[in-house]
């Protein structure tokens, strides 16, 4: 009977394991074989080269940069998008009027396209005739180049991903904030306590599981960025927006550098599995009441 039962379990999970392993695990381990060798195409036969490929990695300038810019980045995105997300939620979860019109405006940035946002955004920075120079305009201020100024490429890119980011965490945390329990605050308002403090020693340390899964999916998408790079700015100027993936991205399809590329991969997963393990496997421990 076990037998039975554990055949019928491996055939009801044999299609999404068979597309998991086709495009998760075997890309996965056929970018660490091709990160340990090298070839003068892809045509050629690889011959293995041990870690030279990570040697030259960790010589390379633009390497350093980009990940110097995705951790501005992370720390640019993430806070702000989690800090945003929270009050939105705590804002449309408020007996008002117009909420849910309040919940649509904050969500429908999230619905729209990458590709969409992307030139959406293009026509905001766009110098002279884009919305943000029209708006300095108006009060006889010159904008700057916000896409083609190596001090403001980034920023730029930080300020869209907030404005697309926040209202897809809000969403979770509404949601956490509508299973909270109302005898908790009722309990605290005929104690006097004020609106900070009940955020305070209340609502923020129960909404710690989600601000946990939220960090995650942060962390991973401050990792995840192309499409909008590639519209925007194609990391550009002098690489002063370039991040990882897309670094990864013009290694392989620009530059054809196949097995550099793969090096670049490897060095981003292990990367992603370490935030992973720690978020996951220490702060998981610490945040959830029993």
């Amino acid at each position: 009977m076990n037998k039975k039962v554990n055949l019928k379990a491996w055939a009801l999970m044999l299609p999404a394991l068979s597309l998991l392993i086709a495009f998760t695990h075997w890309p996965t381990l056929k970018s660490v074989f091709r990160s340990v060798t090298w070839a003068k195409s892809d045509m050629a036969p690889s011959q293995f080269v041990g870690l030279e490929n990570y040697a030259m990695m960790l010589d390379d300038p633009v390497f350093w940069k980009v990940m110097e810019n995705n951790l501005w980045y992370a720390i640019g995105t993430v806070p702000t998008s989690i800090a945003l997300a929270i009050i939105m939620a705590l804002w449309v979860n408020s007996k008002m009027r117009f909420t849910g019109l309040l919940r649509l405006a904050f969500f429908t940035p999230t619905i729209l396209p990458m590709i969409t946002v992307a030139n959406i955004w293009l026509f905001f920075y766009s110098p002279n005739i884009g919305l943000f120079d029209q708006l300095l305009q108006m009060v006889n201020i010159d904008g700057p180049n916000w896409l083609g100024d190596p001090d403001l490429a980034l920023p730029s890119l930080i300020f869209m991903t907030v404005w697309k980011e926040a209202g897809f965490f809000m969403i979770f945390y509404l949601a956490a904030l509508q299973l909270l329990s109302v005898e908790l605050y009722e309990a605290a308002k005929v104690e006097g306590a004020s609106a900070w403090c009940i955020f305070r020693k209340i609502t923020f340390p129960l909404l710690m599981p989600t601000t946990l899964f939220v960090l995650i999916n942060a962390l991973l998408n401050a990792f995840k960025l192309v499409d909008h790079l590639f519209i925007l700015t194609k990391g550009g100027p002098n690489n002063a927006s370039n991040l990882l993936l897309y670094y990864i991205y013009e290694t392989a399809f620009s530059f054809l550098d196949s097995y550099y590329a793969a090096t670049l991969t490897v060095v981003m997963l292990v990367m992603l599995a370490i935030i992973a393990f720690v978020q996951i496997f220490i702060f998981d421990r610490k945040i959830h009441y029993r």
